[in-house]
């Protein structure tokens, strides 16, 4: 009994150490970016119960972003658990940093943890809190862990929020850079937003990266992810054949890929071993993938799907290419953000090909087509291939999106319209 309750007397301790310094830090952040539906989240945590969990890859800003919804309450409680000093916390101990907690912050309805996949059986926690009418905001940073544990504790009660690096927008409003729709009119302004896409699109939406410039840190952070959210996750021995094909997926980059060819370049002995590394790779959020659209859900997982990185600054480290592949990191940009506004997003593949097709929630398609500058060259293929993706969905709406066109273009008795990239997204 006495060695029982040193035990608990000294994990009170080290959570009152780890409660304070966090308090320390949350009390000296200043200058945050407020990111695209602020309000929506804000919403969220006022006026829907359920729990509400903002999910995303490592460094995108989850943690500031939490912040900035303290900022809004008037009382609150806050712990982070990625800490080394807490690898001995167990669901056991919730009860009591509970305690330290309200000691540190004072009492509260409204919670908010940390990178809370770090302790095993946490929704079991959850549960009884919310259970007790308190209000949980979590952050976490694997997909398919959070997704399962909720799944079989809290059906229907959480809310989940991908977040994701700087979209184009965040990264303005990290300049200080403002803008107003008139500014796409006027030519001095058009120049400057030219420019600083110009900048986004290749060194990516990273915050701290953008703040240093240190390539190192985008090294530390790739190591980090695939040691800690996937190699030491998962058990994974094959170390080196899990980086040849994280660097063979970064250099193929929006190109069609099957586990078949991924394995026979990587020399595994079977393609069911690259399916559960691609799975890993996508619960950690580094990388996205696309399936081509078909009506028969067996034939989806079963063709060529293509890759996207979560930001283009992994694919500049350790993506082998002789060119700046300025049209495929322009195809990356706009299916994340299409991926932002959590809709449904294919490819197709007739006889021709398209790059998006996009059902919104009412399943209206749109067709959207991407290639860095619209020449005679390539114009048969781009606009056929859109042309034969809209007759396919209905005639649905089409969009061609370039790097800095703006016209309106017939095929086939089909007006189309064309965009600049940064225009688009920016409306």
């Amino acid at each position: 009994m006495y060695y029982l309750c040193t035990n608990l007397q000294s994990m009170k301790n080290k959570l009152l150490q780890i409660a304070y310094t966090q308090k320390d830090r949350l009390i000296n952040k200043s200058g945050l970016i407020i990111r695209d539906g602020m309000e929506q989240i804000l919403e969220a945590t006022q006026l829907d119960e359920r729990v509400l969990i903002v999910t995303g890859m490592r460094r995108v800003g989850k943690s500031t972003l939490m912040h900035q919804l303290m900022t809004k309450e008037d009382h609150f409680c806050y712990f982070n658990f990625e800490d080394e000093k807490l690898l001995d916390f167990t669901i056991e101990h919730f009860s009591l940093l509970e305690e330290v907690l309200i000691e540190v912050y004072g009492p509260t309805n409204n919670w908010f943890f940390d990178e809370i996949q770090n302790v095993v059986n946490f929704e079991m926690a959850v549960r009884r809190m919310q259970d007790e009418g308190k209000r949980i905001v979590l952050t976490g940073s694997n997909s398919s862990m959070l997704s399962i544990e909720f799944g079989t504790k809290l059906t229907g009660r959480y809310k989940q929020i991908e977040l994701f690096p700087f979209s184009f927008a965040e990264y303005l409003r990290y300049r200080d850079v403002a803008f107003s729709e008139k500014d796409f009119y006027i030519s001095e302004s058009k120049v400057i937003l030219r420019g600083h896409f110009t900048t986004w699109l290749n060194e990516g939406g990273l915050p701290e990266y953008l703040l240093y410039k240190d390539p190192d840190y985008v090294r530390t952070l790739f190591d980090n992810i695939l040691f800690r959210d996937i190699i030491v996750r998962y058990g994974i021995r094959r170390h080196r054949e899990l980086r040849e094909l994280v660097h063979l997926l970064a250099s193929n980059l929006t190109l069609p890929v099957t586990f078949t060819s991924l394995q026979r370049s990587i020399g595994l002995s079977n393609s069911d071993t690259v399916k559960e590394y691609m799975g890993y790779l996508s619960n950690s959020y580094m990388f996205y993938e696309l399936h081509q659209y078909h009506d028969s859900i067996r034939k989806q997982l079963r063709n060529p799907r293509k890759v996207f990185v979560n930001d283009i600054a992994f694919h500049n480290l350790v993506g082998f290419s002789n060119s700046q592949n300025l049209g495929r990191k322009l195809e990356n940009a706009v299916y994340l953000h299409l991926r932002r506004q959590n809709l449904q997003i294919f490819s197709y593949n007739g006889k021709g090909e398209c790059d998006f097709i996009v059902l919104d929630t009412n399943r209206s398609a749109r067709a959207i087509q991407v290639c860095y500058h619209l020449s005679p060259e390539n114009e048969a293929r781009e606009l056929g291939g859109l042309a034969e993706a809209s007759k396919a969905f209905g005639n649905c709406e089409t969009l061609l999106l370039t790097a800095d066109q703006e016209l309106e273009v017939q095929n086939d008795g089909q007006s189309i319209q064309v965009l600049p990239v940064w225009k688009w997204m920016l409306k």
